[in-house]
């Protein structure tokens, strides 16, 4: 168990490309201005892209961000996942991966220390997943 005895939560966001480049980050809370931020990034380091959502996050519809994809319409290209399907989305293996990772029966010391475990995993970890065959 995954655990600092703190109530505390730290918040991911997670791409993985078709070439195997991955960009993951944490946030202290999951929303609109979050994902705007995440979103920003995204488009620095792949330029255009497609990218598939779930539709079960409110911040993915936000108003600021639905402005965001519309001034950015001509290279960023959003697909969403079907509702309810997580085994479609590969982040989402990512998340099973890492958290046995991190996790290992192992309790931190704080919080940070647990925030700074998951920064390193992602950070290192390469998850060689065929992305083809979760969208195909």
């Amino acid at each position: 168990m995954m655990t600092t005895g703190s109530h505390r939560r730290t918040c991911l966001f997670g791409v993985i490309s078709l070439d195997g480049k991955q960009l993951f980050r944490q946030h202290d809370a999951i929303n609109g201005e979050s994902f705007l931020t995440y979103m920003t990034e995204l488009k620095r380091r792949f330029g255009a892209f497609l990218l598939f959502l779930d539709k079960s996050a409110p911040h993915h519809r936000n108003e600021h961000v639905r402005r965001w994809l519309q001034k950015n319409r001509d290279s960023v290209k959003v697909r969403w996942f079907p509702t309810a399907r997580p085994e479609l989305n590969p982040v989402e293996e990512c998340w099973r991966q890492s958290k046995d990772i991190i996790q290992a029966n192992r309790i931190y010391p704080t919080f940070e220390a647990m925030k700074k475990e998951i920064s390193k995993t992602l950070r290192t970890k390469r998850f060689r997943l065929n992305i083809v065959k979760y969208l195909s």
